[in-house]
């Protein structure tokens, strides 16, 4: 949040940033509640409350994740990125998670207050929905990242943010291979039931915090750290192709405060001259 209101106050509007303190705030208070129900284990409303906010702070790991492959599409590939129906099928992702977010508090909810085995079975099959389609989003921006470097351009690359282009891609496919590893032990997880009696090597404390909380710390701190606020920035506005590089629909932005942005001489995914990219005077932002 530092980084967000800092950033904001400089004219630098860059939203990722207040979603990720969002998933930090949304943790405390899911191990905040953790404890107390630890202390008061006969309190189903406390279980049932660190459950939903375990799961709401997730999502949006899933939805900083989706928007920066967006980003990343839209500047190799920028007729392909900005069509109707590649921005209709982000849409209908984001309208997924928000979906599952809904099913899975749902069913979290149901199953503390029904003791019928044939509504517990019917809740199980929408968590185990659920958990395959957040591990196949988690694992999308890597196919998704791959063919869009591998994937010949027809027209040059639309850069935005600071930093090489390359270096915005292992970022993603870094943080996406560490969402998808934790989103996977969760949904092989939810499959296999063992008796509580005989728990297995999944079911510890230990599995529970490494494939959540920390893989999540690691994420959240990679992004900090490389300061994708800098990296992954674009123009207020952006609307169409060229708009990420020319600072704007149809370039009307340019003539703003911009500030100096060195690429790698010699790459062929960069540019040989230095770029500028607006950051004053930006109200909002679009994904």
């Amino acid at each position: 949040m530092t980084i967000f209101q800092l950033n904001l106050r400089r004219g630098h509007k860059f939203v990722l940033s207040a979603l990720l303190f969002g998933l930090s705030m949304a943790r405390i208070m899911a191990n905040v509640l953790r404890i107390a129900w630890a202390v008061h284990n006969d309190n189903a409303r406390l279980v049932i409350a660190a459950s939903i906010f375990a799961n709401a702070g997730m999502l949006l790991l899933f939805v900083v994740n989706l928007i920066l492959l967006q980003r990343v599409v839209r500047a190799y590939h920028p007729q392909l990125g900005w069509s109707k129906a590649f921005g209709w099928v982000f849409r209908l992702l984001y309208s997924g998670i928000a979906a599952s977010l809904v099913m899975v508090v749902v069913s979290v909810v149901f199953s503390y207050y029904t003791l019928d085995l044939h509504i517990q079975s019917q809740l199980r099959c929408i968590r185990l929905v659920t958990a395959v389609y957040l591990a196949v989003l988690a694992f999308l921006p890597i196919p998704g990242a791959i063919v869009t470097l591998l994937l010949p351009r027809s027209s040059p690359i639309d850069y935005f943010g600071q930093g090489t282009m390359r270096t915005k891609a292992v970022l993603l496919l870094f943080t996406s291979v560490l969402l998808s590893l934790g989103a996977c032990f969760r949904a092989g997880g939810a499959f296999i039931q063992r008796p509580t009696e005989d728990p297995g090597w999944f079911n510890s404390n230990a599995a529970y915090y490494c494939f959540n909380y920390v893989i999540e710390l690691v994420m959240v701190f990679k992004y900090a750290l490389s300061r994708f606020d800098r990296r992954f920035h674009i123009p207020n506005g952006s609307k169409g192709p060229g708009d990420y590089s020319n600072g704007g629909p149809g370039g009307m932005l340019g003539q703003q405060s911009t500030v100096e942005e060195t690429h790698s001489k010699g790459d062929d995914d960069e540019p040989s001259t230095e770029q500028q990219t607006p950051i004053k005077n930006i109200t909002n932002e679009n994904a």
